[in-house]
């Protein structure tokens, strides 16, 4: 049987990982057990698992994952835990997919915040530091961010909040509201604010996924500061230079 799991990237990654597999999993009626189901069905988001096991093993990738999706047939299993799935093709699929409109009102039906949806004018702001501050977009970024948009309330959620960044954000809009849920209640609050200023990461490509009703601003990517796939790249949001 085929095993998702929890040691190569936090719950972004996990999500993006798990949808992957259960794409091919549908199709070919693979059996899979995913970490984190019970957590990631909280959101809204089911994952499939059906009843063909195997034995002969394929390498499953960024690579090969276009062809293995598109096949006519599939009768072998896999390990699915080194890669990221971060291609173009992977995400634009996961993206189409949160926004099929069963799979979309099953996400806002189990947002315990789901009143706010185009209730706000809210303004919600991720910023990702710890692991990933050397990539980070820079403060400047999120303060010339935030000035272009109109809002009423400003939230603000990071993984490092003793960082200069919030400390300088939080002087300069003391009434801002420090978010520190669990991520679960984080993706589900963040979706509902009408304005959201992405960082970089799995985590807030989620954010902006899970956002059906809101105008999102994300950070053009610098050769210097890649670090993932194309995650981003979604017509409809607004990509501010840095």
């Amino acid at each position: 049987m085929i095993t998702t799991t929890e040691g190569n990237g936090r719950l972004g990654n996990q999500i993006i990982r798990n949808l992957a597999v259960s794409f091919i999993a549908e199709k070919y009626n693979l059996q899979v057990n995913y970490c984190n189901n019970d957590l990631i069905s909280k959101l809204g988001i089911d994952l499939f698992s059906g009843s063909n096991v195997y034995k002969d093993e394929i390498v499953l990738n960024d690579e090969s994952y276009y062809d293995i999706h598109n096949s006519a047939n599939l009768n072998y299993t896999f390990d699915p835990n080194r890669p990221y799935f971060q291609t173009k093709y992977i995400m634009d699929l996961i993206y189409n997919h949160i926004h099929t409109e069963k799979v979309k009102l099953n996400i806002i039906e189990k947002n315990p915040y789901k009143e706010r949806y185009n209730t706000n004018n809210d303004l919600y702001v991720h910023i990702r530091l710890t692991d990933a501050e050397r990539w980070s977009p820079g403060i400047d970024y999120y303060l010339n961010t935030i000035k272009k948009i109109m809002f009423n309330h400003l939230y603000i959620s990071t993984d490092d909040s003793k960082h200069s960044f919030i400390k300088t954000i939080l002087e300069l809009y003391p009434e801002a509201g420090l978010i520190e849920y669990d991520e679960i209640n984080t993706l589900q609050f963040a979706s509902t604010c009408k304005n959201i200023i992405l960082s970089n990461g799995s985590f807030s490509a989620i954010i902006g996924y899970l956002s059906f009703f809101s105008y999102i601003y994300y950070p053009e990517e610098k050769q210097d500061k890649i670090w993932h796939g194309d995650m981003f790249s979604i017509p409809s949001w607004n990509k501010i230079a840095f």
